[in-house]
C-alpha cells in the first residue's frame, strides 16, 4: 500500500486491555477486540492499543495509583500522533462505591476526558483528532456475587445501565460521536464486567462498524 496509513488509538481499560476473569490473565492478540478490529480493518490502519487496567475517566483512585484517564490522556495522544481517530471506552470503574459518583457524573467525568482529547494538538497537521465515545457494555447484578463484588461495592450493576443515555445526551451538546456497544456485545458470566473470548469478537464488529462509516 502507498501513502500514510490511518492510526486509532484505543483508549480504555481491562477490557481493552484483554483481561480475562477465567485465568487473571490477559487474552492474546488473537483474541483482544483491539487485534481482531485491527484484522477486519486492515493494512490502511493502525490500531493503537491503550487499555489499562482499572483506569478511571476523571477520579483519582485512593488505593491505586495512575488510574485517572484526565492526567494521561493528553500526553499520550501526543506520542501516538498523528492520529485520526481516538476511542474511548470508559465508565465500567468509575462506578465503584468508593468513588461515590452517580450514572450522571460518570457521564460528566467522560465527558470532560473526551473534551480535552479533542482539545489535543494530535490529529493529522497538528488539529484536533477525531473523537468517538463508546458506552461499555453493562455490568451484570451478578457480579455482586463474585470475588469482584467486594471491591466494586453496591450498585455499579445500576450506574452502568444508566450511563449510556446520560453520555449520549451530554455527548450530544459537544459534537463528539457516540456509540453504545450493549447494541452488540455483554459482559462474561465469569464475573460479570468483563468480556469474555466471544465478547471480544463482537466488539470488535461493532467497532468495526462504527469506525468504517466514519471514514468511508
Amino acid at each position: 500500500m502507498t501513502g500514510r496509513r490511518k492510526t486509532i488509538v484505543c483508549f480504555g481499560d481491562s477490557n481493552t486491555w484483554g483481561y480475562d476473569a477465567k485465568t487473571d490473565a490477559r487474552f492474546d492478540e488473537e483474541t483482544r477486540w483491539t487485534g481482531r478490529l485491527a484484522r477486519l480493518l486492515g493494512d490502511g490502519y493502525r490500531v493503537v492499543e491503550e487499555g489499562l487496567s482499572g483506569r478511571t475517566s476523571v477520579c483519582e483512585d485512593p488505593l491505586f495509583e495512575g488510574l485517572r484517564g484526565l492526567d494521561y490522556i493528553y500526553p499520550c495522544l501526543l506520542s501516538h500522533s498523528p492520529i485520526d481517530l481516538v476511542v474511548i471506552m470508559l465508565g465500567t470503574n468509575d462506578t465503584k462505591e468508593r468513588f461515590g459518583l452517580t450514572s450522571f457524573n460518570i457521564a460528566q467525568g467522560i465527558t470532560r476526558l473526551s473534551n480535552k482529547a479533542k482539545g489535543t494538538p494530535a490529529g493529522n497537521g497538528g488539529v484536533a483528532p477525531d473523537v468517538l465515545v463508546v458506552a461499555p457494555p453493562v455490568i451484570g447484578k451478578a457480579y455482586a456475587d463474585t470475588p469482584i463484588g467486594a471491591p466494586m461495592g453496591a450498585r455499579c450493576d445500576e450506574k452502568s445501565f444508566e450511563l449510556p443515555v446520560h453520555l449520549e445526551a451530554l455527548l450530544k451538546e459537544t459534537g463528539i460521536r457516540f456509540a453504545d456497544s450493549n447494541e452488540a456485545a455483554a459482559m462474561g458470566e465469569t464475573d460479570h464486567m468483563h468480556l469474555d473470548a466471544e465478547g471480544h469478537g463482537k466488539m470488535a464488529e461493532f467497532m468495526h462498524k462504527h469506525i468504517s462509516r466514519i471514514f468511508n
